[in-house]
């Protein structure tokens, strides 16, 4: 567990993540990461998109949905 300090930054508050999290979560400077809230109502941090997996999990059922479609435009 990493204990992080809410800090003012600028004219608002903000946390520094340590450079373990940072290369865990696998980001860079200037990467964008998420902050999801979970059904029981605390939050979670990640460098993934939910709103892209969505789109990608639609995108996924089409390219089943229209297999044969997809091969055949491909040659």
């Amino acid at each position: 567990m990493n204990k992080i300090k809410v800090r003012h930054i600028g004219n608002s508050l903000g946390v520094v993540l340590p450079k373990e999290v940072l290369a865990k979560l696998n980001v860079n400077d200037g990467d964008m990461l998420y902050l999801i809230e979970s059904p029981d109502g605390s939050m979670r941090i990640s460098p993934f998109d939910p709103a892209f997996e969505e789109q990608m999990k639609a995108a996924r059922e089409g390219m089943g949905k229209f297999r044969n479609t997809l091969r055949e435009l491909a040659k």
